[in-house]
This record gives C-alpha cells, structure tokens and sequence, in this order.
C-alpha cells in the first residue's frame, strides 16, 4: 500500500504537469492504454487463464464507473494545488461507508456517524468556505471522491474471488476504449515530450492500482488504510519541488482529519466484520 502510494503521487504529479498541454480526457485514454501495456507482460507470464472471472458484469460496471471517476480526477488536478486534490481524495472511505448504507442497507452506529462529521469539517478546513474560495476544482475532487468510493466497494467485493491481476486487467481491457470515446472529442495527438509523460502515467497508474487490489487481498482494509495518508506526504513534496506549490496548514490540518476519521471508519468496519464472524 505504501509503493501504492508512491506510484499514486508520481502519476498525480505528472498528471498536473502534462495536463496544462494536454486535455484531461484524452490524458485518461492514455493513462488507460499504457497501464493495458504493463499488465500485457504479467497476464504472459502467469498464462491468460488468470482472465478467467466468475463476475464479468461487476467488471464492466466497476471500468465504467472508474473511467467517468478519471476523466473527472484529472480535470482536478488540472485545476487545483495538488495537496489540496490529495487531501481531499480522502474523503472516499467516508463516501463509501455513507454509500454502504444507502446501497447495502449497513448499520452504523453514532461512532461511526461521528466519524463522518469529523471527516467533512475536515474538509471545510481545507475549502475554508466562501465564495471567492472554493474552486470548481475542489467540487470536482469531492464528486470524483464519490465515485472513487463506488470503485473502491467494487474492488473489495472483486478481491474475495477474483485475483489482482484479473481484476487490474480487466480494468486495462475495459476503461481503454471506454475512454477513447470522450478522447476523440478533443483529441490532438501529443508530442514525444508529452507522450513520455504518459507513458509514465500510465505505467504508475498500472502498478499502482495491482498493488492496492494486492493490498486488499493480503490484509483487511483497516490494517491497509493508514499507509493511504503517505500520499499526502509524497504529493507535498513533489509538488513543492516541481511546482513550487507549498501546502497551507490548512491542508495538512484538514487532511489529517479527514484522514483520521476514514482510519477510524475502516477499523470499526474490522471489528464489526470479526464480531459477525465470531
């Protein structure tokens, strides 16, 4: 989860940078295409029956979920300061768990509500609101957040019988054309420097996203979640050197909050699961 994180930050800050010259959709075509090219050499290596899936229909809806969760996540990071994008991404475990009661019906006590609360006034930290603050991209942060957390349920539902790289690949297989239809819109073929870029992107995006469903497999999430808040660590730091971008307390405050309280949520999640278990 960690090297996760890593690859999430570098393709973030990538992403930032090739998207000033390159549109966000198109950026999410190619981010797909050549995430599809790193998992081609591991389906090789492990034979294609790894494709083998007893859910095909949750793949399709995940991909199509995620790829409409892209095109507005990189139109984000286009439009806002990087840490402020990543701190606020943390609001997905709270948007997953207020899905989980209004999808699946789940149970949640005042300690997990209080949690929620937390989560959001953290992100008021972050947004300070006002009207000659907040940024279209920060409402497009929150509403990819809510995607996200749709994607992220699918993942872990995915996990408990498909493996990662059926479940990376078909993402690959899927969201690669899927995402060329809004590409086409506004396409304009990228120039070499742009193209390296992408390829970077893309490939980070790749392995980035094998490691977290590996990380979902081998562990419960609350154990893999707190390692989620080094991305806020590895953004800040790039972007500081890249962009020269330095975070307001605001952002470190609220994203601790807001991180804190998802920690909380997935680990009152685990107890939950064990005492059902049990």
């Amino acid at each position: 989860m960690l090297a996760a994180t890593l690859l999430a930050a570098i393709m973030n800050s990538a992403a930032r940078h090739v998207s000033q010259t390159v549109h966000p959709f198109e950026l999410v075509f190619f981010r797909n295409l050549f995430a599809f090219a790193f998992v081609i050499p591991m389906l090789w290596r492990v034979g294609f029956f790894a494709l083998r899936t007893q859910r095909p229909w949750m793949h399709v809806g995940r991909a199509s979920l995620n790829v409409v969760n892209m095109m507005v996540w990189f139109t984000a990071v286009s439009l806002a300061p990087l840490a402020e994008v990543v701190a606020l991404g943390f609001t997905a475990p709270i948007f997953a768990t207020i899905l989980g009661v209004l999808i699946l019906k789940e149970m949640v006590g005042m300690r997990r509500w209080s949690a929620i609360i937390a989560g959001f006034a953290g992100a008021l930290i972050i947004l300070q609101p006002g009207f000659d603050t907040v940024q279209l991209g920060h409402g497009l942060v929150l509403v990819a957040s809510v995607m996200w957390a749709g994607v992220l349920l699918m993942i872990k539902s995915l996990s408990r019988t498909e493996s990662s790289i059926a479940i990376v690949a078909y993402m690959s297989i899927l969201m690669t054309p899927m995402s060329l239809i809004p590409a086409l819109f506004v396409w304009e073929w990228p120039t070499w420097t742009e193209l390296a870029w992408l390829v970077l992107i893309g490939f980070c995006g790749g392995a980035g996203q094998y490691l977290l469903s590996q990380a979902f497999h081998e562990a419960d999430i609350s154990v893999v979640m707190p390692f989620d808040f080094g991305k806020l660590v590895w953004v800040a730091l790039i972007a500081f050197i890249a962009f020269g971008e330095i975070p307001t307390w605001t952002t470190w405050a609220g994203g601790a909050i807001i991180f804190a309280s998802g920690v909380y949520i997935a680990r009152r999640e685990a107890m939950k699961n064990r005492e059902r278990r049990g």
